[in-house]
């Protein structure tokens, strides 16, 4: 099957009741047994809720994965990953991700004992060297957020397998429309639903997906014990989302390489990132690893003006300056103190994170709308 067949209808039919061709939110906290404990496979909707089953498994096939869960966000399904490790054990991970994957990693994971390294994977030369023999699991994002470096999950995965050690690759810039990590030797998928997969910037949630069985029912008695779990009315949005998954996703790849083009050509502009841009570092890798180039992309303005930044952000009048990605909507977002404001100073210039960089989440309206909007906050 297809992707696009696949988003539409993988893991899904019509509810066997009513013959609804949209799966139903199923509104309950608890269901009702037949004697104690025996029931038709539901019991409590913490552990159990037909919507989030059919989302998970749905999930499951657009990744070419056997298991899916969901959490309440993409952080509740980093806290449940992060649980599988006990006190001593080490983390590398991307020097370049995620403010509250950092965040959580640090500032919460790391008080109980976890060891966490963050490393420049975007060479896979460089992971080798520094795994130890605590070593328990390397965490990757490809391409990362917000300075769209590529890490090559093939060669990554080589490297973890060989020892032993798990790969986690965080897979929310792309999307499984764009990028199956499973398919390159990952061996957990995790996604901040709430973006791309959702789509509408309405629903909070985040997702695991894999194939090994022992780590999903590690996974799936962490997701009912700590009770992170999404309430059936945002998986019935997210549901709703990914029917137009891949349609979405084409438009926000077409939109954002014209904007990149445009950015690369603007007087203004110092430096673009975008993977689709044939001076991007990690183009080529790009094209090997993905189908497309995605909807992220972010820039540097000449000068590297703070206050320039913020008078650009604040003239936009298409793009909406806020938290997020992913959404059909064009946003701009200032990631030293938005998203990554969690990560020290030191550490962010560090990894080339500027405190002037731009990071723009392209949406699906008129391109020429966005790039007028571009042309006269610059100005």
């Amino acid at each position: 099957m297809k992707f696009a067949t696949k988003a539409i209808h993988a893991g899904i039919e019509p509810d066997p009741t009513t013959g609804a061709i949209m799966t139903p939110i199923y509104q309950t906290s608890t269901y009702v047994q037949e004697s104690p404990g025996k029931h038709k496979g539901y019991e409590y909707a913490r552990t159990q809720n037909p919507t989030r089953t059919v989302l998970q498994n749905n999930l499951a096939a657009l990744e070419n994965g056997k298991h899916g869960i969901c959490y309440a966000s993409g952080l509740g399904a980093t806290d449940a990953i992060l649980k599988l490790f006990k006190p001593g054990d080490e983390i590398i991970a991307s020097n370049d991700l995620y403010g509250g994957t950092y965040r959580i990693m640090v500032r919460v994971f790391q008080e109980f004992g976890l060891i966490f390294r963050f490393v420049d994977l975007s060479n896979p030369a460089n992971l080798e060297p520094v795994i130890t023999a605590t070593t328990k699991m390397v965490w990757i994002e490809t391409p990362t957020n917000p300075l769209l470096r590529l890490v090559d999950i093939a060669a990554i995965s080589a490297i973890t397998k060989e020892r032993g050690i798990k790969l986690v690759v965080d897979n929310t810039f792309a999307s499984p429309y764009l990028q199956n990590p499973l398919d390159l030797g990952a061996d957990i998928v995790m996604h901040s639903v709430t973006k791309y997969l959702g789509g509408h910037s309405d629903t909070v949630m985040g997702a695991i997906i894999l194939n090994d069985d022992e780590t999903a029912e590690q996974l799936a008695f962490i997701q009912n014990a700590c009770g992170a779990v999404p309430g059936p009315q945002d998986c019935f949005l997210v549901l709703r989302g990914i029917k137009t998954l891949h349609v979405r996703m084409q438009r926000h790849c077409e939109n954002a390489m014209k904007v990149a083009h445009y950015l690369q050509q603007h007087p203004k502009i110092s430096q673009v990132y975008y993977p689709g841009l044939e001076s991007h570092a990690g183009h080529v890798l790009a094209k090997k690893q993905m189908r497309d180039f995605g909807g992220m992309l972010s820039f540097e303005l000449k000068g590297d003006s703070m206050p320039e930044a913020i008078r650009v952000m604040e003239s936009f009048s298409v793009f909406s300056l806020g938290e997020s990605l992913g959404g059909v909507e064009s946003l701009c977002t200032h990631p030293a103190s938005m998203t990554h404001a969690s990560i020290p100073k030191e550490a962010r210039l560090k990894n080339g994170l500027k405190d002037t960089l731009i990071r723009l989440s392209v949406g699906i309206e008129d391109v020429d709308d966005l790039i007028q909007d571009l042309a006269q906050a610059i100005a």
